[in-house]
């Protein structure tokens, strides 16, 4: 059985259930709540020395990062969906889409960063909300571009859903939590909306998770 210790709200976390998911595999859930710090619990810095949510645990593995977790399905469960592309172009302009959001956008955006930026420099609800805004508008246009091209098909690479899909659709959870308005990014929305309608992607959703408040 594989153990996923996540917390409902968390990017990285409704990432990885997304990948849990399309690959069909069974798991159970291990729920740390970020906003009490339980993710600091010292049972759990034992799993995950960062104290940082998700973490996976396949037997004798403890794989942390969401985007670590993600290959590590894929290359261990080859028989079910994969979620990288076979050719090495392929998945090279699936992992540069998924770093534009995975490594740039979101950590700026995750609860860390907007906890200090409250807590330790006194940033208002009103200059949060102006800072997560600030990044979604140096990501989605890159993205927008990225994604004009005769790769992407139904979703971001072809008319499969890959690792920049299980990467977009939380970011785009984000962005309407912050009420920033993507519809001007047309090629964004559309190839989200059709990942939106995929099972895998709606039982990852934060509001179905066991642990939803």
């Amino acid at each position: 059985m594989l153990t996923l210790h996540d917390y409902f709200r968390s990017g990285a976390s409704h990432r990885t259930r997304i990948a849990l998911n399309l690959k069909g595999l069974v798991y159970q859930q291990v729920s740390h709540h970020l906003r009490k710090g339980e993710q600091r619990a010292p049972d759990y810095m034992t799993i995950n020395p960062q104290g940082l949510v998700p973490s996976l645990v396949d037997g004798d593995h403890i794989i942390t990062q969401s985007m670590a977790i993600i290959e590590y399905l894929d290359e261990s469960y080859p028989e079910t969906a994969r979620l990288l592309p076979r050719d090495i172009a392929g998945r090279a302009r699936v992992r540069a889409m998924s770093g534009v959001i995975a490594c740039d956008t979101h950590p700026l955006n995750n609860l860390r960063v907007l906890a200090y930026l409250q807590d330790k420099l006194g940033a208002d609800e009103n200059q949060t909300k102006a800072w997560c805004h600030r990044w979604f508008q140096d990501s989605f246009p890159a993205l927008e571009q990225m994604l004009k091209s005769g790769q992407t098909g139904l979703y971001c690479h072809g008319d499969e859903p890959s690792m920049v899909d299980i990467c977009l659709a939380p970011q785009m959870a984000s962005a309407k939590r912050f009420g920033f308005d993507a519809t001007s990014f047309s090629e964004v929305c559309r190839v989200a909306a059709n990942a939106a309608k995929l099972p895998a992607f709606q039982r990852a959703e934060p509001e179905r998770q066991p642990d939803a408040e």
